[in-house]
């Protein structure tokens, strides 16, 4: 929980997949992280593929289109 008393945002599967586009376009975790309002620990979580698996495929095929 955070400081307000609502929970933290989750990531979804769609945000995954942005996150592996924008890293691919070379922005910071932290910052793809701030303008999701997660820890960066999250963003990381996904370009590890521990979290959301199959999105990194995901992110692939849309980029390809």
């Amino acid at each position: 929980m955070n400081d307000n008393g609502k929970p933290s945002y989750t990531l979804s599967f769609e945000d995954a997949v942005e996150i592996w586009l924008r890293s691919w376009n070379g922005e910071f975790q932290n910052r793809i992280a701030a303008s999701l309002d997660v820890n960066p620990g999250r963003v990381n979580e996904v370009l590890k593929e521990r979290k959301h698996v199959g999105s990194r495929h995901a992110a692939l095929k849309r980029r390809a289109a």
